[in-house]
């Protein structure tokens, strides 16, 4: 397809025009959604020759790929829904309180490591959904939470969830992940201070931030050196989350240090203990049983082969067949996205979340009848969730498939010099994760082009190529796609604004972070 600065910008427009009603005129995910995603497919239809086959399983596969995320959000909105009846959230956030009264460590210890290591260990959305609501526990505004729950762990998504982004990469390129991974974990270690120092920021301003650095550069080094180990070892399916594990155990002992223990603690906005009184008989135990339960079944899944397999025998898998744009764009036959019924993290959620409940009632820490309130919550809140992902995956599934998306990297790659180019490769990584909402598709979309370019033009392909998944996993967490995730069970559902807005601006800073190592290291290698 022959690139113009017309049909480049026609297939930029979705995404402008997602940016401007969501950011402009502040409409929510479902409305903002639905409008697009009709626009995409009219878009897709009378200039980038989309014909009926094409849109029809288009919309299949978008079907496909929501339930995948869908799967996520209702068992994650079962999961809080049971804490939050049976007072476990109340007694969670009085602990972290007493775990220490500065709000500097309570902050990086939610949004930064806890998230960050249930990226590790889990997968879409996970982290924001199950983290978000401990913030608000402690006093933060639902919009806060979700955003700091976002920008916090967006080092930590290549490497995370089995570092199937990566794997991804791998897959698509054919080059050695033991080439790779030094060049990504680099980028992504270094991305770990500002995503930190962000939160940080975020919660306590700049008392915070100034507060928080002895913290942040001691678990940055720490985490990034643990991360760069295990990955260059040949270990990156679980460097993010031992690297965090690490980092967890690491607070504790900084959470001792004189400065963190004087008089001057820095507490604004925290909540005074008498506001985490509870009549609930719920102890700290049970209280993190559901998350205990969650961690164990997932890592079970990681170290154990035949547990893994054992519960990835009954698969929902849908066969493509190759298709033509009339303009000649191809999208090759595939395998759609698998669910693995019984092994996904979705499915871990709701392991876990059945045990607890079980538990729970033995124990009476829940009425006879609450599992109706749970059930009456989860679907009045993931409803309107749902159908603002249908929506999101819809027209990023229509872009990718009538070759927008392709033609949007192609006109950045063909137009910028060898010198910037490396400035934009994260850019491109970015732009793909922030319209597809998966570090995992951004790789296999461009991974390719990624590569291609750097040989033409001269550039270290290894180094190209991590800066493709580094952009890729900053980008996940600012898609709306997985901005709707967070915002669903921290009662925000439809009013995505302002969290999108806040985790565009600050989440730049990281992004152009690795932007500026790229560009140093390309004069290196």
């Amino acid at each position: 397809m022959e690139i113009t600065l017309l049909n480049w910008l026609l297939a930029l427009s979705p995404l402008l025009l997602v940016i401007l009603l969501m950011l402009g005129f502040k409409w929510g995910g479902i409305k903002a959604g639905a409008l697009v995603y009709l626009y995409t497919i009219l878009l897709g239809v009378v200039f980038f020759g989309a014909n009926l086959e094409i849109i029809s399983y288009s919309i299949i596969q978008s079907i496909l790929l929501s339930l995948d995320v869908l799967y996520i959000i209702w068992t994650a909105l079962f999961l809080y829904n049971l804490v939050s009846d049976a007072g476990a959230i109340i007694i969670i956030g009085k602990k972290i309180t007493a775990f220490s009264d500065d709000r500097v460590i309570q902050t990086l210890l939610i949004s930064w490591l806890l998230v960050s290591f249930l990226q590790g260990v889990g997968g879409f959305g996970v982290p924001i959904a199950i983290t978000a609501p401990i913030l608000v526990g402690i006093g933060y505004s639902p919009v806060s939470a979700v955003v700091m729950a976002a920008i916090g762990h967006s080092w930590a998504v290549n490497f995370g969830n089995f570092a199937s982004a990566f794997q991804s990469l791998i897959a698509v390129t054919g080059v050695s992940g033991n080439i790779l991974a030094p060049y990504a974990a680099i980028l992504l270690g270094f991305a770990a201070f500002p995503c930190g120092a962000i939160v940080a920021y975020l919660g306590g301003g700049w008392n915070g931030l100034k507060r928080g650095l002895p913290a942040l550069i001691i678990l940055s080094v720490v985490m990034g050196f643990i991360q760069y180990l295990l990955a260059t070892s040949g270990v990156w399916t679980i460097s993010a989350t031992v690297a965090t594990l690490i980092g967890l155990t690491c607070m504790y002992g900084i959470s001792r240090l004189p400065i963190y223990r004087s008089k001057n603690s820095l507490k604004t906005g925290a909540p005074s203990s008498s506001e985490f009184e509870s009549k609930s008989p719920i102890t700290l135990v049970f209280a993190i049983l559901p998350y205990t339960l969650l961690i164990l079944l997932s890592l079970v899944l990681i170290v154990i082969p035949q547990a893994k397999l054992l519960f990835s025998r009954v698969e929902i898998v849908l066969q493509f067949p190759e298709m033509t744009t009339s303009l000649g764009w191809t999208i090759p036959a595939s395998v759609g996205r698998k669910i693995n019924i019984f092994g996904h993290p979705g499915a871990v959620i709701f392991y876990a979340t059945l045990i607890s409940y079980i538990i729970y009632r033995k124990k009476q820490f829940l009425t006879a009848q609450a599992h109706k309130s749970i059930i009456n919550s989860v679907i009045k809140s993931a409803t309107n969730a749902s159908l603002g992902i249908v929506a999101m995956v819809g027209l990023a599934t229509i872009m990718n498939n009538s070759g927008m998306t392709n033609l949007i990297a192609q006109g950045f790659s063909k137009s910028i010099s060898r010198e910037f180019y490396p400035t934009i490769a994260p850019v491109i990584g970015m732009l793909g994760a922030f319209i597809t909402g998966s570090n995992n598709n951004s790789n296999v979309l461009f991974g390719i082009l990624q590569m291609d370019t750097a040989e033409l033009l001269g550039l270290s392909m290894p180094l190209i190529l991590a800066a493709q998944t580094a952009g890729g996993s900053i980008g996940s967490v600012m898609s709306p796609a997985k901005v709707i995730v967070g915002c669903s069970t921290v009662d925000l559902t439809n009013n995505e604004s302002p969290v999108l807005r806040k985790i565009l601006i600050f989440n730049t800073i990281t992004l152009l972070v690795v932007i500026i190592l790229v560009s140093l290291m390309a004069n290196i290698y």
